[in-house]
């Protein structure tokens, strides 16, 4: 990551532990930091974009299988439990995965008419697999919206729509891999509102941590902190706009620190799992 990241995030040891407290009352040797090691109250619900998620961790953590990448998630997520110096501090209420499943899109590329579905690639089974182990984790909710297949088109690289107006290219000499799928998610957003709302609401947690570096969670971080719950984001190191920190109560990334030079994630289709 570049030192333009924002600012304010602090990085915690990594604990794979469990995703139970291991608190205690009091620390064995009562020094004034220790004093009271775990007697706060804070209960927390961790709140993962994952298609953000695989995106960052990619860049960090390098290609995984999908059941290592549900364990390497559940670990980051329990991190959040952790003070900067490793200890256990809150109480996990329950980790939230927000994604969707690998859309059933069948099609041809726009020049070579190249017939191509979706459903049966490498990364829809990656995903699919991936799924499947956040199912059967601990204290894991897996929260699935959808792609419709009416989402699904094709767009010029911007690179490549910048020379062809420019006159450097023409139409002539565009190729299939001039093109890139475009997908989005729908219904991802209203799930992970109406969580917040319900948690607020129900007084189940108060503290939210989102690992997102999307703005469209303002709406719900204003209803959660009406509320009185802390509202921590974590945006993995990536910058974000600085008018959304009136809408936070703090901004915290786990994920260790890229070396100055490292590539930064992209966020092309085949990263996201929805790729051919």
């Amino acid at each position: 990551m570049t030192e333009s990241s924002a600012s304010g995030s602090t990085p915690s040891p990594n604990n794979p532990g469990s995703a139970e407290p291991r608190g205690r009352s009091f620390s064995r040797n009562r020094s004034g930091d220790d004093l009271l090691y775990y007697t706060s109250p804070t209960v927390t619900a961790v709140m993962v974009d994952a298609a953000f998620y695989l995106r960052r961790a990619r860049a960090a953590f390098g290609p995984e299988e999908p059941e290592q990448a549900a364990q390497t998630l559940h670990r980051y997520a329990l991190d959040h439990l952790n003070d900067d110096r490793g200890r256990r501090t809150a109480r996990l209420y329950r980790i939230f995965v927000y994604d969707a499943p690998p859309v059933s899109w069948k099609g041809h590329t726009p020049i070579g008419k190249r017939a191509i579905d979706l459903e049966k690639t490498l990364q829809a089974d990656w995903r699919r697999r991936f799924h499947q182990a956040l199912r059967g984790m601990r204290k894991v909710a897996l929260r699935l919206g959808e792609i419709p297949t009416s989402q699904v088109e094709w767009q010029l690289k911007p690179e490549v729509l910048k020379d062809l107006l420019s006159g450097r290219r023409t139409w002539d000499n565009v190729t299939d891999d001039d093109f890139k799928l475009s997908v989005r998610q729908k219904g991802v957003d209203m799930r992970l509102g109406l969580d917040v709302a319900s948690l607020a609401y129900q007084r189940n947690v108060n503290q939210i941590v989102l690992i997102s570096g999307d703005a469209d969670f303002v709406p719900a971080a204003k209803l959660a902190r009406r509320l009185g719950i802390d509202f921590i984001l974590d945006p993995m190191w990536a910058t974000i706009r600085p008018a959304l920190y009136e809408h936070i109560d703090g901004l915290r990334s786990v994920l260790r620190r890229r070396k100055a030079g490292q590539q930064e994630p992209g966020s092309n289709p085949e990263e996201l799992g929805y790729g051919g």
